[in-house]
């Protein structure tokens, strides 16, 4: 698979707590030169990230990150605040107490509140696979379907696990016509974003696609 058509699916991603203005910035013009899908960084960037690149970048940003506990009230307005900042995607983390309680129509309304907040922005939904059981993951396909957003996302890469080509069939066989996949979470090799391109994932979140795919 040529380099340009994976970096046509990759998030290009820096969400380190310690990330520096120099830092994002430097990926942003990594983003730019190699054609990637977006780059993914903390919210408190977006603003200085537009005003510096304008329609060069898609940019997208994380809510309820990396844990998910936060209220929806809180999730709303942060999303709200980054799509005026100038965020074009928006990737939120769901609430893993109400889906251990069973609590997946909480967990519906949720993605359903978050979505109207994004002003027609895409919406991709984070269910931290890592924590979850089978059943869990087939309920919250259905949850992230009927929420009304474009995508559904295994991981943060915070958590205690990553994308598992396992979980991308399985979202296969369970999410919507017309919702796509993201795989995220210790994707580092050209080898595994090959494989879970061609399982079928729409985008790929990673911070190590440049080194992977020009000096690796």
């Amino acid at each position: 698979m040529e380099a340009s058509v994976i970096f046509s699916h990759v998030d290009h991603t820096l969400l380190k707590a310690v990330s520096t203005t120099e830092e994002v910035m430097a990926l942003c013009r990594e983003a730019i030169a190699h054609q990637t899908a977006s780059v993914c960084i903390p919210p408190r960037f977006v603003k200085a990230v537009k005003e510096a690149f304008g329609e060069q970048l898609t940019i997208c940003t994380v809510i309820g990150f990396p844990l998910g506990y936060n209220t929806t009230a809180v999730k709303v307005a942060e999303t709200a605040d980054a799509v005026a900042n100038g965020a074009d995607e928006i990737d939120m983390v769901v609430s893993l107490g109400d889906v251990k309680e069973g609590r997946f129509d909480a967990v519906t309304e949720e993605i359903r509140a978050i979505k109207a907040a994004c002003g027609g922005k895409l919406l991709k939904v984070i269910i931290e696979t890592c924590y979850l059981t089978e059943s869990e993951k087939i309920a919250l396909c259905r949850s992230v379907s009927e929420g009304g957003a474009e995508f559904i996302k295994t991981s943060t890469g915070f958590g205690t696990g990553g994308a598992t080509l396992a979980d991308i069939e399985l979202f296969k066989q369970h999410i919507a016509p017309g919702v796509k996949i993201k795989a995220a979470g210790g994707i580092r090799t050209r080898e595994d974003m090959e494989h879970f391109l061609e399982m079928g994932c729409d985008r790929i979140g990673t911070s190590g696609a440049v080194y992977a795919l020009t000096k690796g």
